[in-house]
């Protein structure tokens, strides 16, 4: 373990903000104190990372100096995606710094693990990470899912128009749990539709060469690809797609997981066609454009659905902290549920009872270089996908939040 993983950094003019103001009594130690936990330095950093700090900081500058007459902290940890790592410092801010608060995460069993802690101390914590058993059997009173999740995720791209009606489809998916599962939730959608998957097949995760896994998807001449994939993955997936001419031989290409960062690294000569779903971005309107701006001059990069997803999320919590006049976690959560959540990343959007967020999700294309005007322009939005018609149904998720 390395000596400064359980260092968190504290935002000291965040701390000094509001200390003239009225102490206020429902307010643990007149603090209001917020925690970002995330992959710091890892393979996630660039699209959660200290960019989600920064979204973080703009939300508490946007929502006033203090909440509830209590002034308002922040602080930051590194959990190298390691769940024991994310447990330890979960449990020390939550039982010896008083934090109210864990945002991000963004590592599914790191979630689900800060999640348990959370519903022993009935804390709130709100999730970037992909998980739908956040939402589902493994959901608290107390626990959100913000961004996006394996189940809405595979519906969207399902039911989007990248394959049209009675499309046929080809799945390529990392063998490990979150391959698994968007595999046959893919398949599920698809064929639900009237589509049909002519293969699929599973690859090892970090593998290096995908090319014969590449090969098999554009001789299946499936009219839709998708990677069931993440990461690394994702990426060497969409390089070796570009060196055998995928795209460019007909087929569309849809990834499952991916971001603008990733856009950013691969160049608009590789990625170029690719097609993918996502909760925000940055040049969609004149709103995200504004926060996008704010977050580029202190970042030096746009920011991912991420980091977008958690400036929302603070913000949203400091209203509900506002309304219920505490930060006893049982109560901000019920007005985390009761509140609209109305801003750039979640425009009229409302919390359900299992805390799922109703956002809306995009289909976007990258652009081609000749279409792309500046750094960063290089999403073409073509769809909106109702949350409504993704998200799954309260019902079925199997959320208990008696038990």
């Amino acid at each position: 373990m390395r000596t400064g993983v359980l260092l968190t950094m504290l935002w000291t003019s965040l701390g000094s903000i509001g200390a003239a103001a009225p102490a206020a009594a429902q307010i643990t130690n007149d603090v209001v104190k917020i925690g970002v936990l995330n992959d710091q330095s890892g393979p996630a950093s660039d699209v959660t990372g200290v960019g989600s700090a920064i979204a973080a900081r703009l939300a508490i500058a946007d929502f006033g100096a203090a909440a509830a007459g209590a002034r308002i902290e922040l602080v930051v940890a590194d959990h190298q995606n390691k769940t024991d790592l994310a447990s330890t410092i979960a449990r020390r801010w939550f039982d010896a710094e008083q934090v109210d608060l864990i945002i991000d995460l963004g590592n599914s069993s790191v979630s689900l693990a800060v999640q348990s802690l959370a519903r022993e101390r009935k804390k709130v914590v709100i999730h970037s990470s992909g998980s739908d058993r956040l939402y589902g059997a493994d959901c608290i009173p107390t626990g959100f899912q913000w961004v996006y999740d394996t189940y809405s995720i595979a519906r969207a791209v399902g039911l989007s128009s990248l394959g049209g009606r009675g499309s046929s489809w080809y799945i390529l998916a990392a063998d490990y749990a979150f391959g698994h599962a968007m595999l046959s939730q893919l398949k599920a959608v698809v064929e639900g539709e009237g589509g049909k998957v002519v293969g699929s097949a599973l690859h090892p995760i970090y593998t290096p060469d995908l090319s014969s896994f590449i090969l098999q998807a554009q001789t299946s001449q499936a009219k839709v690809v998708a990677l069931a994939n993440a990461g690394p993955d994702t990426i060497n997936s969409i390089k070796q797609a570009a060196e055998f001419g995928l795209v460019q031989g007909g087929q569309k290409l849809a990834a499952t997981t991916f971001f603008i960062q990733n856009v950013h690294s691969l160049g608009l000569s590789v990625a170029q066609g690719l097609q993918l779903v996502t909760a925000f971005y940055w040049d969609r309107t004149e709103a995200t454009r504004d926060f996008a701006r704010r977050f580029f001059a202190e970042a030096g990069k746009m920011p991912s659905q991420n980091q977008a997803g958690m400036y929302s999320a603070v913000l949203a919590y400091l209203r509900a902290v506002e309304a219920a006049k505490t930060d006893a976690g049982d109560a901000v959560a019920a007005k985390l549920k009761e509140l609209p959540v109305d801003d750039f990343y979640a425009e009229g959007a409302r919390v359900r009872a299992d805390g799922r967020l109703m956002n809306d999700q995009f289909l976007a294309r990258v652009k081609a270089p000749s279409e792309s005007k500046a750094a960063w322009d290089y999403y073409d939005i073509q769809q909106r996908i109702d949350a409504a018609g993704i998200l799954r149904p309260l019902a079925e998720g199997g959320c208990k939040l008696d038990q």
